[in-house]
């Protein structure tokens, strides 16, 4: 087994960005740390000229090699582990993580998962659905201002993971649940926790982000997932059973 964090599992990917400089910057903060897959969906402007300028001929590789993607769910479907990255504290953002604390944690993981550090938009952020779809909240400590240009972000992360693809001790991690077979198990959960009025049903994302917190703390195996939604299926396949146990009885009293 390796014992170092693996960057070619790594990818980051930049949600809508509004300004191709810091695609091309992010690139080549890339490119520096050694990580070399960039994902980016849904740019608001993507000006091949103006990211190659910013990128230097050093990073053209990874620019070349870029991902454009339509939708976040799209871009991060193969993915099964992944970091959202945030300035705002508070509210739903409470699991965090430190740049140097997010690399201890994705040493091991990295060694059989893909794992996507995502950047949301330089006027916003990353709102509340999408770090729905994150595993772990990532938040750079500043001094005064917490704003930080997107390609320092990045520059900050990248460094952070490029030191522990040195020699560390390591620890076996399992291939996790991708995000496109987590959001289809808390499809299949959601639905099942109306049925049985577990949860209400006029806000049932609300709920639903409990139980998103939950498993990313643990985090879930591909195996896991399968067997969460075999039982979500029998409870279905059992309540639908008692519903029609109860008509034929009720049609057999009737009859006698």
């Amino acid at each position: 087994m390796a014992n170092k964090i693996s960057l070619t599992n790594i990818s980051i990917v930049l949600h809508r960005p509004r300004y191709p400089e810091n695609i091309g910057a992010a690139a080549r903060a890339m490119c520096n740390m050694g990580i070399e897959r960039l994902i980016v969906v849904d740019p608001q402007n993507c000006d091949m000229t103006r990211v190659c300028k910013m990128a230097t001929h050093a990073a053209l590789d990874v620019v070349e090699q870029m991902v454009v993607a339509k939708n976040l769910a799209e871009a991060l479907k193969d993915f099964s582990h992944v970091v959202g990255t945030t300035a705002r504290l508070g509210g739903q953002r409470r699991v965090l993580s430190t740049p140097k604390r997010l690399a201890e944690k994705l040493f091991p993981i990295s060694q059989q998962n893909l794992i996507a550090i995502l950047f949301g938009p330089e006027d916003r952020g990353l709102t509340n659905e999408n770090i729905r779809l994150c595993h772990t909240l990532l938040n750079i400590p500043t001094a005064y201002f917490s704003s930080l240009n997107l390609a320092q972000a990045v520059m900050i992360v990248c460094y952070e993971l490029f030191r522990y693809s040195t020699e560390k001790p390591g620890e076996f991690a399992p291939r996790l649940a991708s995000r496109y077979e987590l959001e289809s198990m808390y499809e299949v959960l959601k639905d099942i926790l109306i049925r049985i009025s577990f949860i209400n049903p006029d806000n049932p994302d609300y709920f639903m982000n409990n139980f998103r917190q939950f498993f990313s703390r643990l985090p879930l195996r591909a195996k896991e997932v399968q067997i969460i939604r075999g039982i979500c299926r029998q409870i279905n396949w059992y309540g639908k059973k008692r519903y029609q146990d109860g008509l034929n009885e009720k049609g057999t009293r009737v009859c006698d």
